[in-house]
């Protein structure tokens, strides 16, 4: 586990608009500041993922995403209780609440609220951070740190020491307003 030093180092790096890696639930991920432009293109760019995809949202608590859920209704809202923290991510709708780099061509935002130990520490100290599969799109997402660097070697400002969690897949994706299931 990182230490408290090293939180604050990665804290730092997101902050001045830089990409690390870290472990998630079950692979590697990408993540900056959602509100960072430069960065959050930086990193569509390093995936050679289009913006129009969308990319989510991953947040320590429930509350950091309330400006996104408050006006949603108490069903919907009781849905996103009872399944978070975990690994499922919710597409919700976004108001024009999230800039275009992050939702892309959609009218929904897909946000979840993590249970790995690292990442919830993370996010308590910086807000939401992207989340997306560390690897070029097309490709297997990065299960271990050597699978991260041969695929970005010297393009990361940084990589985040831990463990993955003990998923076997990503988190499903699922439709808040429709209930379907996308991934």
């Amino acid at each position: 586990m990182a230490s408290i030093w090293q939180l604050n180092y990665f804290v730092q790096l997101i902050k001045q608009g830089g990409i690390i890696a870290y472990p998630t639930e079950a692979v590697w991920g990408l993540g900056c500041d959602p509100w960072n432009e430069a960065a959050v293109l930086r990193i569509l760019t390093l995936k050679q993922r289009p913006m129009a995809k969308g990319l989510i949202l991953i947040a320590a608590s429930i509350s950091q995403l309330a400006f996104l859920l408050d006006k949603l209704p108490f069903e919907q809202q009781n849905i996103l209780q009872k399944s978070w923290p975990g690994p499922i991510t919710w597409l919700v709708p976004h108001n024009n609440l999230v800039p275009a780099w992050i939702c892309g061509q959609h009218s929904s935002v897909a946000l979840r609220v993590t249970n790995h130990p690292l990442v919830k520490k993370l996010c308590s100290l910086t807000g939401p951070i992207v989340s997306t599969s560390a690897n070029l799109a097309g490709l297997p997402a990065a299960k271990s740190r050597l699978m991260v660097e041969k695929y970005f070697h010297g393009q990361l400002d940084g990589m985040l020491n831990g463990l993955l969690g003990e998923q076997k897949k990503p988190s499903h994706i699922c439709d808040l307003v429709t209930g379907q299931i996308i991934r």
